[in-house]
């Protein structure tokens, strides 16, 4: 068994992975606000912009229009199907009063998701900024100072090790890696948080696998199951997620 390993941060994030998916219909308002009910401190979601600047939550991006798929980039806000909400609707519904995990399907969004979350007033220490390429990470680091930038890869992916992309990540200001569950052990998270990047680890969906996540340090953990992630953090960390 894991030893409890401490985390970097006060209460690690527990985020629902697109809403309460293995409750609700992902992605949808219905979904996110299921998930906030049942104790999530955290919700996550992807981001894509619409041909008339709208930034929406979606995850593959492609909706059915006229009897065929288009990207959401080619299609208009208004001809989207009505589950798939904006980001100002998403605040708007959702409140303001959790930390909020955001994929970068299209490099279009990242600016326009920021500017919405300061329209609502959301907390942007509060916001992860995904992405998976490195580079990426740093151009948003550098247009956008206040909000957490999350570093989103896998380990056969960190060609030159994970110490050096630790480094590499301190030293640009990035402030997480984001890893696949399987991914992770207790060490790599030890080392992670010795350059003071905070460590994510996704697709955590069983009782065992999350509690073990929170024992080994992780900063924050995604699950589809909510209502297990909430379980097994109330038994590792000793009280249910805070908002």
């Amino acid at each position: 068994m894991q030893q409890r390993l401490p985390s970097l941060v006060d209460e690690p994030i527990a985020f629902a992975h697109r809403g309460a998916r293995a409750h609700a219909p992902e992605n949808t308002i219905e979904a996110f606000q299921l998930a906030l009910r049942l104790g999530a401190n955290g919700l996550e979601s992807d981001v894509w912009v619409t041909s008339d600047n709208e930034v929406v939550l979606d995850h593959d991006g492609l909706v059915r229009v006229k009897a065929r798929k288009r990207p959401i980039s080619e299609v208009k806000r208004s001809a989207l199907p009505s589950h798939i909400p904006t980001v100002s609707e998403f605040f708007e519904t959702c409140g303001m009063d959790f930390s909020f995990s955001v994929d970068i399907k299209d490099d279009a969004a990242t600016d326009g998701l920021v500017e919405a979350a300061k329209e609502a007033d959301f907390d942007l220490s509060r916001l992860y900024v995904c992405h998976w390429r490195s580079a990426e990470c740093f151009s948003i680091r550098e247009r956008h100072a206040d909000v957490k930038v999350v570093d989103s890869t896998r380990l056969q992916r960190l060609k030159d090790g994970p110490e050096m992309r630790a480094a590499l990540l301190a030293n640009k200001g990035i402030d997480v890696l984001n890893m696949h569950i399987s991914d992770w052990n207790g060490g790599l998270v030890t080392m992670m948080h010795r350059f003071n990047v905070q460590a994510f680890g996704w697709d955590i969906q069983f009782p065992d696998a999350l509690r073990n996540g929170l024992r080994m340090g992780l900063d924050g953990i995604y699950s589809d199951h909510v209502d297990r992630m909430v379980e097994a953090y109330d038994t590792e960390i000793g009280h249910p997620p805070r908002l």
